[in-house]
């Protein structure tokens, strides 16, 4: 019996070791999602586009008239298209690997000498500042599949909420601080000798340093497992992939439970990548606050969603995880409900609450939602299925600015598209109550937890 307690033990510390290892890559890869896709590289690459304009404002990559200013939401778009149709097809050649972790560490450091490239990108050389961030993103997407992959490979269907959110949290802190000495730089550029464009290249490539440093911590703690299923005799893990996405998805309406539930994260999460998106454009144009106050109100979002992640990885251990998300969708719908009825133009102080509550809820509903997919997973099909996943989140990203702008152009008003997003939250929220998740992870043949 002590020997036995003895290796539990010593399982129990290992675990620990590879949880905090993970919570580190949401520190390191956060850096290029807030320094370099919220605030740097957008305004920055459409000035370098413009630079090689010609006189009518078009640019031509590969002979194809583009308007300067929608390079950059273009090359966003085909980076987003790429994911779409590789994610799952990597996640499905990892699962038949024992290279989950090489693959994680190659894709996670593509992307973060992608970053560090971007030091380099001033003039007109747009396609050189396309061609990296395509790469980055590509990048980032691909890494985040494996990285969500190893959850259940380290907690337990009880812990996995807890893991989960404190990775999140851990991310928002990391983005935010580096987002917060870039800020500093950048507003003191004139008293430290620094040109504008000098300063931008030092804050992108600085996301990149930050980025590839911290991968480090993650790639010592996690530990290679070996796959559950094997490559057939005479197979490739490229043609296996292929096959295996698609054989999942034909596979899938045998797990209608996590079939049920990606379709409501699909809405839901849709909405909140909307809000997030579209909240800086909503402060400036309709609420007439000037650039100063949505960059501070960035920087406070990082800080407050840090906190609130954690908040809600505690209430998901006495509630269960779809009673905190069905929270959190109450919260987001009534958010959205007073940007549209309440909040004044010029209300500083109502765009601070505005964005604080958002905070709370943004980590939590993300972070929760990420645990309790895990666990409609079958097993040897992490990788694969958490491809599918992310094409969720992504492949559909563009429906509720769709609406969002569509309402904007026949009504003019800000107001009533900003509460256009509810249909996402009350529509992902009303399918979300009929999936039930301890059926779901029997049927994926999972130990469910023990408050769901």
């Amino acid at each position: 019996m002590p020997v036995e307690k003895a290796e539990l033990e010593r399982a129990s510390a290992s675990n620990r070791r590879e949880q905090i290892g993970w919570y580190v890559y949401d520190w390191a890869n956060s850096a290029f999602s807030t320094t370099v896709v919220t605030v740097f590289l957008g305004p920055y690459l459409t000035s370098i586009t413009e630079n090689a304009a010609d006189a009518n404002g078009f640019v031509y990559p590969l002979g194809i008239p583009i308007a300067a200013g929608s390079f950059f939401p273009y090359i966003v778009s085909l980076s987003v298209l790429l994911q779409v149709f590789f994610l799952p097809v990597l996640g499905a050649i990892s699962d038949y690997s024992h290279r989950k972790k090489q693959l994680f560490g190659s894709f996670a450091y593509i992307g973060a000498f992608a970053t560090m490239g971007m030091y380099f990108l001033q003039g007109d050389n747009y396609l050189l500042g396309g061609a990296l961030f395509l790469i980055a993103n590509l990048a980032f997407g691909a890494a985040v599949v494996f990285y969500n992959a190893f959850l259940p490979d380290i907690a337990t269907p009880d812990q996995r909420d807890m893991v989960s959110s404190q990775g999140w949290a851990l991310g928002y802190l990391g983005g935010g601080l580096l987002l917060a000495a870039n800020l500093v730089m950048f507003n003191g550029r004139e008293a430290l000798g620094l040109e504008t464009n000098f300063a931008i290249r030092i804050s992108l490539a600085s996301a990149g340093v930050w980025w590839a440093i911290f991968t480090v911590v993650p790639l010592l703690a996690l530990k290679s497992r070996r796959p559950i299923r094997q490559l057939p005799a005479g197979e490739h893990y490229l043609i296996i992939g292929f096959k295996q996405l698609g054989h999942t998805l034909s596979q899938i309406r045998n797990y209608p439970q996590t079939l049920l539930f990606l379709a409501a994260y699909l809405l839901y999460n849709d909405g909140i990548q909307a809000v997030i998106a579209l909240a800086a454009q909503y402060g400036s144009e309709e609420l007439e606050l000037d650039q100063g106050v949505l960059v501070a109100v960035i920087l406070m979002v990082q800080f407050v969603a840090f906190l609130g992640a954690l908040i809600f990885g505690y209430v998901a251990r006495f509630f269960g995880a779809k009673r905190s998300i069905i929270g959190s969708l109450f919260i987001w719908t009534g958010a959205v409900i007073y940007a549209y009825a309440f909040i004044q133009p010029g209300s500083e102080v109502q765009f601070y609450i505005l964005s604080a509550t958002i905070a709370v809820v943004l980590g939590g509903s993300q972070a929760l939602s990420r645990s309790v997919f895990s666990l409609m997973i079958p097993r040897g099909q992490e990788s694969e299925y958490f491809g599918l996943y992310e094409v969720s989140e992504r492949g559909t990203s563009w429906l509720a600015p769709l609406l969002f702008g569509l309402v904007f152009q026949f009504t003019g008003s800000y107001r009533l598209a900003i509460v256009s997003l509810i249909i996402f939250f009350i529509a992902g929220l009303a399918l979300f109550f009929f999936v039930d998740i301890r059926k779901a992870a029997l049927e994926a043949g999972n130990e469910a937890p023990t408050k769901v």
